[in-house]
């Protein structure tokens, strides 16, 4: 058996893309590092190694960083989630902030005017309006509790285990939703062990209970949505009757599926609606949202408004703009600014999320937003120009992927006077900011922070022609 490879003494100096803390050894091999903090000095166990890098976890912390803190959540580090909570905010913002500008200076290699500030969440504790829960017949089981037998490990609610996709930690308070979350997920699981229901086995695809998902709106709406395993009428009924008792004021729309398929997707299933109207409404500014049980829309309202504000600050409207906005979803940016310039054209590959943007189109009375199904690099043509006009203003808002390099080709072509880029991965925002910079200028970034204890950030970016 090979030995292991433990690399001594290694100082944390920053945290990498993907939230790894980062150190060089003393010969100066790069260490990405899981769990580490900036400024902890520690033995690593080493993973894997390749050329200049090795990769690997904690076996001994020699010295803690000053900037640790005391994680909150009594499942920290179990579930896999809110991966920095040992890390006091402002410095989570400080790194965050530095893996945009590192991103944007040194991958992109960007000349680039200002870069802002980091703007930070106001509230970092129950900021999301969307969580899925998971059922499961095998619940993750805590060192101290291998040690004991009959444990009861059947039933489970709550989130993946991280590289486990059979085990399901069972989750009793999770800060990541304000109430009525927590109560109505536990409540969820009391009710299925009083009515003696089964709980999924993701390995044999059989079980009752499969997943459940709670969206609480900034309006005071909540929307639970349960998928069970097969049709049981009337098992179904009287458990969401049972949920409803507990909960007659809080939950305001109530819905069902059945999914036997072998994957948890919501896209391709009928929902039916057993109570309320069937979706929530949120408010973003003076724009209404109507949010079904497949909508696509961002998890952080409070700072999605900031995320937008910097959207509109950057585009500078004045009113008589045509402007493009691309991957728009469900058109919440375009709508959103659709009261600043003369018309907006959204194009957006999924015809689920454009069925979406047309009903809030509807529902606010907007008349001068355009939406348009299908792929960008696709869509994005000299005949579409035609039919919709020149863009004075183009804004986009990709996947992490970022765009395809046809899209970005026909950007370079069509020759916008102005570009806001919107990325939740600044290194491939960087890397089409480059391309880009054959014929635009970045004139400022913006990060924010729209995930607060997670490495995910988002960044906003101003692209000038550089003819004008």
């Amino acid at each position: 058996m090979r030995k292991p490879l433990i690399l001594p003494a290694v100082p944390i100096t920053g945290i990498a893309d993907r939230g790894k803390g980062v150190g060089r050894t003393a010969d100066g091999m790069v260490v990405f590092v899981e769990d580490a903090v900036p400024g902890d000095v520690v033995d690593v166990f080493v993973q894997k190694k390749k050329g200049g890098f090795a990769e690997g976890y904690v076996q001994t912390v020699l010295e803690y960083s000053p900037k640790r803190v005391q994680p909150f959540c009594d499942h920290f580090k179990v579930c896999g989630g809110c991966k920095w909570q040992y890390l006091d905010y402002a410095d989570q913002l400080e790194q965050k902030q530095q893996v945009a500008y590192d991103a944007l200076l040194r991958i992109g290699k960007l000349d680039i005017d200002t870069l802002l500030p980091i703007i930070g969440a106001e509230n970092t504790r129950y900021y999301r309006n969307k969580l899925e829960f998971t059922f499961s017949n095998r619940r993750w089981l805590l060192p101290e509790e291998l040690q004991h037998e009959n444990i009861d490990a059947t039933h489970a609610l709550g989130f993946h285990r991280a590289g486990f996709f059979d085990k399901i930690v069972d989750i009793q308070h999770c800060w990541l939703q304000a109430d009525p979350s927590n109560a109505i997920r536990n409540a969820v699981r009391t009710l299925a062990l009083e009515q003696d229901l089964s709980f999924y086995d993701i390995r044999l695809h059989e079980g009752f209970l499969r997943n459940l998902l709670v969206r609480l709106c900034s309006t005071g709406e909540c929307m639970v949505v349960v998928s069970f395993g097969y049709a049981d009428m009337d098992a179904i009924q009287r458990f969401l009757d049972a949920l409803l008792a507990r909960f007659p004021r809080e939950i305001t729309t109530l819905v069902y599926n059945v999914n036997t398929k072998k994957n948890d997707a919501l896209f391709d299933l009928d929902m039916i609606t057993y109570f309320g109207k069937g979706y929530a409404e949120e408010v973003l500014g003076d724009v209404r949202f109507k949010i079904g049980p497949k909508s696509f829309f961002q998890t952080n309202t409070a700072q999605a408004k900031r995320l937008y504000d910097v959207v509109v600050d950057f585009a500078e409207l004045k009113g008589a703009e045509n402007v493009y906005d691309l991957y728009t979803g469900t058109g919440s940016i375009a709508l959103y600014l659709a009261k600043y310039c003369k018309q907006v054209v959204g194009i957006e590959e999924i015809p689920d999320a454009i069925a979406d943007a047309e009903e809030n189109k509807r529902l606010n009375g907007i008349e001068n937003a355009v939406f348009y199904a299908g792929d960008v690099k696709n869509v994005l043509s000299p005949e579409f120009v035609q039919r919709h006009g020149k863009p004075d203003l183009v804004i986009t808002d990709p996947p992490r992927a970022g765009m395809h390099e046809k899209a970005v080709r026909f950007l370079l072509d069509l020759a916008a006077p102005r570009i806001v880029y919107v990325s939740c991965n600044p290194a491939t925002q960087a890397r089409d900011l480059q391309l880009l910079s054959e014929k635009y200028h970045t004139l400022k970034a913006q990060p924010v922070d729209m995930f607060p204890h997670t490495h995910h950030i988002e960044n906003v970016a101003l692209l000038v022609a550089k003819s004008l």
